[in-house]
């Protein structure tokens, strides 16, 4: 199998066009969907978008105390509710954080794979719809509705085996 694009950013990959595509991709789909991309899902967005890691709700907040008065924890959730409701964003549930969505080709019973590296604790995420089909029927076949499923593979990334 062959990834249509690599799971981990290169370590000099154009960030801010990765930052300004992510947020043109929400922008359409709160579009397509008739959903308010309001400022604070906006920012908390782009605050999960400031790297490739995942971040936990409070690092969310302090992230954005950076830039503007530090908003309360309930509003924080709210827009990461908002956010996953309309795949934008995952939860690790391994890291209890948060991270933006860098596979934007996945449906809602899709089987979402993370890879985490436990060295500089980036995350990519990879396409698993051979094995997720399968999960699915299996599911399906004991009466079970799936919804999305999450993967997490924990390990070393290239970047950082080479860097070894």
């Amino acid at each position: 199998m062959t990834l249509a694009r690599p799971a981990f950013p290169a370590p000099d990959h154009d960030h801010g066009r990765c930052t300004a595509d992510a947020l043109a991709h929400a922008e359409a789909v709160c579009g397509e969907r008739a959903q308010k991309f309001t400022p604070i899902r906006r920012h908390v967005l782009g605050a999960l978008l400031s790297s490739h890691r995942p971040l936990g709700a409070y690092e969310v907040i302090d992230e954005l105390a950076k830039s503007m008065q530090r908003p309360a924890p309930i509003t924080v959730y709210r827009a990461l509710d908002f956010l996953m409701a309309n795949g934008l964003v995952h939860r690790i549930e391994s890291r209890n954080a948060y991270l933006a969505c860098a596979a934007h080709d996945h449906d809602a019973i899709s089987a979402v794979t993370f890879l985490i590296c436990e060295r500089c604790g980036l995350v990519g995420e990879i396409p698993s719809a051979s094995f997720a089909k399968d999960l699915n029927a299996a599911a399906r076949s004991s009466g079970f509705a799936p919804k999305l499923s999450v993967v997490e593979i924990t390990g070393v990334c290239a970047h950082c085996q080479k860097a070894a």
